[in-house]
């Protein structure tokens, strides 16, 4: 098992500024950090990222989104799907350059757009279609595929660990997988201890993210994580366990997730104390 830290606590774009906290991540103990690739008009830029990781002594993965309409792989129009395409292409060169493991996140539909109504088999075989074409992209860099189901208020395409796991297996490539997120389950699932189990057995987790209810520092809030991370332990899961808590130092993804107020007095307390809390639920 590999402890990871979400750099969307700090930041959109990783630049030579947030160097410090890479190395404050690598002093608490962390594995390695989850990158967002977000910005994608500067490949060789992550290249310098993967620089600073390996001499840090980190890895890699990396979190991504649909920009915007012109770039959705759920639409009905062939060019936005297209566009899709072509800007995943260009993440997964920016994940190559920096040397990221797998690339997670709800890569599928634009975050936060819906269409109000359930999603439709034209959406999914859509979607399907943009990531079969990108899945041998992403194996040929050396990269696994993480889809990740969100909660209602963020997508429409993808809810649930049952639905993540039925979308890989339409999708049908060795490197697609999916991921579970404890914050997501806590909304969705009826039991999160189900849901690990469905998603465990589709033989595609790929990734899991540990979050708090709010948001906010892990063991803090009232999801079972301790119990959640022994599940995984259990089943065989033996992978990246990569802390996501979201702050106000990014106003877009801070509305766009739908943070209003502070859940920590500092980020110390996120990175510190959270991998304490993985360390002794795995260990215990």
């Amino acid at each position: 098992m590999k402890i990871g830290f979400n750099l969307l606590l700090w930041t959109g774009h990783v630049t030579d500024e947030n160097f410090p906290v890479i190395e404050k991540l690598k002093a608490a103990g962390y594995d390695g950090v989850e990158i967002p690739i977000f910005d994608v008009s500067n490949p060789a830029h992550f290249a310098q990222i993967g620089r600073v990781l390996k001499d840090n002594g980190l890895e890699a993965t990396a979190v991504t989104v649909l920009p915007d309409e012109a770039h959705n792989a759920i639409s009905s129009v062939a060019a936005n799907r297209q566009g899709a395409i072509d800007h995943l292409k260009r993440v997964l060169e920016c994940a190559h350059n920096a040397g990221v493991q797998t690339l997670c996140g709800p890569y599928y539909q634009v975050l936060g757009q819906f269409s109000g109504k359930y999603p439709t088999e034209e959406e999914l075989n859509n979607a399907a279609e943009v990531h079969r074409a990108i899945s041998p992209v992403a194996e040929a860099a050396g990269v696994k595929c993480a889809i990740e189901a969100l909660n209602r208020f963020e997508s429409h395409l993808l809810n649930t660990m049952e639905q993540a796991s039925s979308y890989v297996k339409r999708v049908d490539h060795a490197n697609f997988g999916t991921m579970y997120d404890t914050f997501h389950a806590n909304i969705e699932e009826k039991c999160p201890f189900t849901a690990i189990e469905t998603v465990f057995n589709s033989g595609k987790l790929n990734h899991v993210h540990i979050s708090e209810n709010d948001r906010g520092t892990p063991g803090r809030g009232h999801i079972n994580i301790t119990e959640q991370i022994q599940k995984l332990k259990s089943l065989g899961y033996d992978g990246w366990m990569t802390i996501e808590a979201f702050g106000g130092s990014l106003p877009d993804l801070a509305a766009a997730t739908r943070v209003w107020r502070d859940f920590f007095p500092s980020p110390d307390q996120v990175y510190l104390e959270g991998i304490e809390v993985i360390r002794k639920a795995w260990n215990a």
